[in-house]
């Protein structure tokens, strides 16, 4: 997290969480979620405004974690921003390598690794999902050739699991609270 992030829950340890305000899309785009978009029906049916400003998104990306029960936040200094997630916390964005695996960069421009055993899982949709060493998160669609590159050259092996189950299996939660 930011210095200053840090230096703000010191100042102010008791602000009260925010619910409902910010949403992590399928495609790793950031939502703010005012209170006529939560009006007019539930995520991701109604997004809301997009976060369109570079700088934000890099400070939204650098404050974003998870808590003990696996909601995932935005520390937006003091006050804990709780995150509805479309799909999973992280959206993977690939790169090929050649005939190597290919590199895997989160939404927030972090490195990941794909774990040796269960990293890889299908949905019902035919939507695929990595679990990694930085966490458990959706393939972007524009990505999906270089990830069935990856898979026909026999670097992935994906696994079957349910949309429903995969919250549950990895540990993190579509809608806080």
């Amino acid at each position: 997290m930011d210095d200053i992030v840090l230096a703000a829950l010191k100042k102010w340890p008791k602000v009260p969480h925010c619910v409902g305000w910010l949403a992590l899309d399928a495609r790793g785009d950031w939502y703010l979620r005012d209170d006529a978009a939560r009006a007019a029906g539930p995520f991701p049916r109604v997004k809301g405004s997009r976060v369109v400003h570079d700088k934000l998104r890099r400070f939204i990306g650098r404050n974003y974690a998870t808590d003990a029960d696996g909601q995932w936040y935005f520390q937006n200094g003091p006050q804990r921003v709780y995150v509805e997630l479309e799909a999973a916390p992280w959206v993977w964005r690939l790169q090929a390598q050649g005939d190597a695996p290919p590199r895997v960069e989160s939404h927030t421009g972090l490195p990941a690794s794909p774990l040796a055993e269960g990293g890889v899982w299908l949905d019902e949709s035919g939507r695929l999902f990595l679990a990694t060493d930085l966490g458990f998160g959706l393939v972007h669609t524009l990505d999906m050739l270089d990830a069935a590159a990856a898979i026909e050259c026999g670097h992935w092996a994906p696994a079957a699991l349910p949309f429903a189950a995969m919250p549950g299996h990895f540990g993190y939660r579509l809608r806080p609270g």
